[in-house]
């Protein structure tokens, strides 16, 4: 499946006009586990979790900034997503999710997101971010990121005039400096989930993860982006990091300090919480932080409890 059908059918008809819709009253389960969203792929290839990409689907004024969901490395629309789409849905959002990067190739390596540079997935996000404000008439989205999809979102912010078109970003591991940690691993855990890690390890030995170096610590596309400081200041920023992230390396990268930025480390109060890289996306704890910071006038409290590496919970 092309990139371009991958992005059009993970935006299951944000371009499409429909008469307004009574704010969401939506009940979705949610399943604190990563990989909660593989099934869903495998069900439906190509498809959008519940809760997510719904036409119908009119920001209230609770919540006028429709949410955009920007996935980490290996990941895409439903395989990343399976704890954040239905929560919040539920709490009456209207959220929407895209597959970038992906490479042209079948299913199911056409859900394995995030191998394109990250100059070009940006471009695919502004696209998307543009479909999604004409079908809401919305003003602006927020943004909510995992691993490379705060890098893909901060560069539309920073390069593609993405500013004035997002008004809060939720950035759970972020390698915002660059990374020293495996960036493969994550892609691989969730090739494994869709029965293509033999084929995403071939793909990764053949350097068709063009992303994966521009993240390196040392890369060029660090120092030039990061060259007029990490953030734009006219959008708010949440950071989320975990101090057990294999991935971004050290943990440090994600929670650099800077002016509307609000960073938290999830083991801060709760040590019982071990989440790594994939595992604080799919962490009730993260999550709560997350739900936060996208409506700090009403905060939830933050939940404490054994959060298992990898799953999450």
């Amino acid at each position: 499946m092309a990139v371009s059908t991958v992005l059009w059918v993970g935006a299951a008809g944000v371009a499409a006009g429909e008469p307004a819709a009574p704010g969401p009253t939506a009940d979705y389960p949610v399943d604190y586990d990563f990989f909660s969203g593989i099934p869903d792929e495998l069900a439906h290839p190509g498809g959008s979790l519940p809760g997510s990409n719904d036409r119908s689907c009119r920001p209230s004024a609770a919540h006028p900034d429709p949410v955009v969901l920007v996935h980490g490395t290996g990941g895409g629309a439903q395989t990343n997503w399976g704890v954040y789409a239905p929560l919040l849905a539920d709490a009456g959002y209207c959220v929407y999710a895209l597959t970038y990067g992906a490479l042209d190739m079948p299913w199911p390596l056409s859900a394995i997101g995030g191998m394109a540079p990250i100059e070009d997935s940006s471009a695919q996000l502004a696209a998307f971010v543009h479909r999604v404000l004409a079908a809401t008439g919305a003003a602006q989205v927020d943004l909510v990121g995992h691993s490379q999809g705060n890098l893909v979102g901060n560069y539309f912010i920073k390069r593609l005039g993405g500013a004035s078109e997002v008004n809060r970003f939720v950035a759970i591991a972020a390698p915002w400096l660059g990374t020293y940690g495996p960036v493969a691993d994550p892609v691989r855990a969730l090739a494994r989930g869709l029965g293509a890690e033999p084929a995403v390890d071939a793909l990764i030995s053949a350097n068709l993860c063009r992303s994966c170096g521009e993240m390196a610590g040392t890369s060029e596309f660090v120092r030039s982006f990061d060259a007029d400081g990490v953030y734009d200041p006219h959008v708010t920023y949440t950071n989320i990091e975990t101090r057990y992230d294999e991935a971004v390396v050290p943990y440090t990268v994600g929670l650099v300090p800077g002016p509307r930025t609000t960073n938290i480390l999830v083991q801060d109060g709760c040590p019982a919480d071990y989440s790594e890289h994939a595992g604080i996306a799919g962490s009730a704890r993260a999550a709560t932080f997350a739900l936060n910071a996208l409506d700090p006038g009403h905060p939830r409290p933050v939940p404490c409890h054994f959060i298992a590496p990898l799953t999450g919970g």
